[in-house]
């Protein structure tokens, strides 16, 4: 069986990056697993601008922001193997892979970093009455059949869920010739980022339906029409406000789901609210030499943020493999309230952190003029106002080193929302 210093599963923008880090940190034997044909992961297929402005400062596309970790990760010959699927990972960090060159194997790694990203939320989660005829796709596959494959999933299209995919599809479809009826999207809020609903939705007339949800898809052979219905404050619709849509095409962009089967399978605990890993300042999960960052982790709205965070994982692994990351001291945590959903890490060690430590989360509704607070046990110690805040937005608050080291009983850190 051979041995790792760091073997890095995922080779999407948080494999790539962690993958980089830790090379640049000084460990040599790293190997990257990535089950596609090709690194990069879902930036191959997000051939829109939006990415890199903060790691590269310049705006670049999603396989031109890939291509340049692709490049850094090359003339530092980290090797990597392609169309290979893990299959398992144990708590003592032996993998279990598969390909075609070398059928099925075994790697022992000192250190696993876990960058498998996340998934869509399919209609079988959705629970959308009606049949089940051909057209319905969720707005990732749309995505790739466009943008990958060349073909076009269909001419009238509705979308329902207004995440960063399904807008940018709208857009999409639309500069394709097909005709978007309308977005429809379940909650009060759009899950996406605000620029998203600007250019894609605003700029090429198509509304956006809150509140809204699909209640019957009609169509034996291929969707022939939907109909949309207002919800109430429970999310039950409506009776009284059916409308209906002729269309062939329904896509899905309902939210998206860390794909943490493996992490399950070694035993990682995971949080009920990301269904991410829970991890600490080091990104370390709970089970020892396993880290976890990217997508797979919590889901990001910036591929810049991913990279950052996947940067601090490939630090973290290099320092565990050198034995430096220390062990024994009580951890602090970290406790999300008020309107805050969740917090990446949910507990952090004063001595193992960096100079400055990034919180972030997100917030479980739209608040506005409302200020972001941070509590040492019962002490207030910032308070930063936001004029609004939204679920489709990551937040964060940064807590510094020196400030934690300096109050050595502290017990718990509360990061909440406060209305003004």
């Amino acid at each position: 069986m051979n041995t790792y210093d760091i073997v890095i599963i995922g080779g999407g923008p948080a494999g790539l990056a962690a993958a980089v880090s830790a090379r640049d940190a000084g460990v040599e034997r790293i190997l990257i697993l990535e089950r596609d044909n090709e690194l990069g992961g879902i930036l191959n297929q997000c051939i829109h601008n939006g990415f890199g402005l903060h790691t590269f400062q310049e705006e670049l596309t999603g396989p031109e922001y890939a291509a340049r970790f692709i490049d850094q990760v090359k003339e530092r010959q980290i090797p990597y193997l392609l169309n290979t699927m893990v299959l398992d990972v144990s708590s003592d960090r032996v993998i279990t892979a598969m390909n075609k060159t070398d059928g099925l194997f075994q790697l022992s790694a000192r250190a696993i970093i876990l960058a498998m990203g996340c998934r869509e939320r399919p209609r079988g989660a959705l629970n959308i009455p009606g049949t089940r005829p051909a057209g319905i796709y969720s707005a990732g596959t749309a995505q790739r059949l466009v943008n990958m494959e060349g073909l076009l999933p269909g001419r009238k299209v509705v979308i329902l869920g207004s995440g960063d995919i399904g807008l940018i599809m709208a857009r999409r479809m639309t500069l394709e010739g097909a005709q978007v009826q309308v977005v429809a999207e379940l909650m009060p809020y759009s899950g996406g980022l605000k620029r998203n609903i600007v250019q894609c939705l605003d700029d090429y007339g198509i509304p956006l339906k809150l509140s809204h949800t699909v209640v019957d898809i009609r169509g034996r052979e291929r969707v022939e029409g939907i109909t949309l219905a207002a919800v109430d404050e429970h999310l039950k619709p409506i009776p009284g406000t059916e409308e209906d849509y002729e269309c062939d095409t329904l896509l899905l962009s309902c939210g998206l789901i860390p794909e943490n089967e493996l992490s399950r399978s070694a035993g990682v605990a995971l949080s009920p609210v990301t269904s991410g890993a829970v991890v600490d300042e080091s990104l370390e999960t709970s089970v020892p030499g396993v880290f976890a960052c990217g997508n797979v982790l919590h889901v990001h709205d910036l591929v810049d943020f991913v990279s950052q965070e996947a940067a601090a994982a490939g630090r973290a692994a290099a320092k565990y493999v050198r034995g430096e990351l220390e062990t024994g001291e009580a951890a602090i945590s970290l406790k999300a309230q008020g309107g805050v959903r969740y917090t990446v890490p949910a507990r952090v060690h004063p001595h193992r952190m960096e100079a400055e430590q990034v919180v972030r989360f997100r917030v479980g509704a739209v608040y506005r003029n409302a200020y972001v607070s941070v509590y040492f046990d019962e002490e207030r110690v910032s308070r930063r106002k936001r004029q609004i805040m939204a679920p489709g937005e990551m937040e964060q608050v940064v807590l510094k080193r020196e400030d934690l080291l300096s109050r050595p009983d502290l017990k718990t850190i509360t990061v909440t929302i406060e209305e003004a």
